[in-house]
């Protein structure tokens, strides 16, 4: 069996990862890279593989190697990230686990929330929303109002079509 069917294997028992930790300082779930390897290692080492996370010139790696591989060669699959150049080593020693992490979630591919990108995306529509109302708030007549409320998309005209009414009726 190839070095794929066994990840393809593996990656239908790993299923998803749920975050079991939780950043202080951003206020966000991760998962840690000790729960994720008690997670997954068990798993790949049923199929055969073997999990490696090397430091190589200056990179992370994730390496997945086919140990019973019938044929006698070493096949393998590679996810790799850059370091960073830190010369605190608590720091740099939390940027390799940070990207142990990353590069096995995404050399399995495996599925998780993404609180941080779901965060972000909430507090860019906010602002979004914030820029949106103090634009139609700040129209000084009925030409500036109806202006500012053609610039926006079709989205923001849909959902802001009752604060222009009542802008409306105020500036006449």
């Amino acid at each position: 069996m190839s070095i794929y069917k066994k990840l393809f294997e593996a990656k239908k028992e790993i299923g998803k990862i749920s975050k079991d930790s939780t950043n202080p300082f951003f206020k966000s779930k991760y998962f840690d890279i000790n729960g994720l390897l008690e997670h997954v290692e068990p798993i790949l080492e049923k199929h055969g593989l073997l999990l490696l996370q090397p430091v190589i010139d200056g990179k992370v790696k994730t390496i997945i190697c086919d140990v019973n591989n019938e044929d006698g060669k070493m096949d393998n699959v590679v996810s790799e990230m850059q370091l960073p150049n830190i010369q605190d080593p608590q720091k740099l020693g939390s940027a390799i686990t940070y990207y142990r992490r990353y590069t096995l979630q995404s050399l399995l591919g495996l599925q998780a929330e993404d609180d941080d990108g779901n965060s972000a995306k909430k507090q860019l529509e906010k602002e979004k929303k914030q820029h949106t109302i103090k634009l139609l708030n700040g129209s000084k007549n009925l030409t500036e109002l109806q202006t500012n409320y053609l610039s926006l998309s079709k989205q923001q005209q849909v959902a802001n079509v009752s604060l222009k009414n009542e802008l409306k009726i105020k500036l006449k």
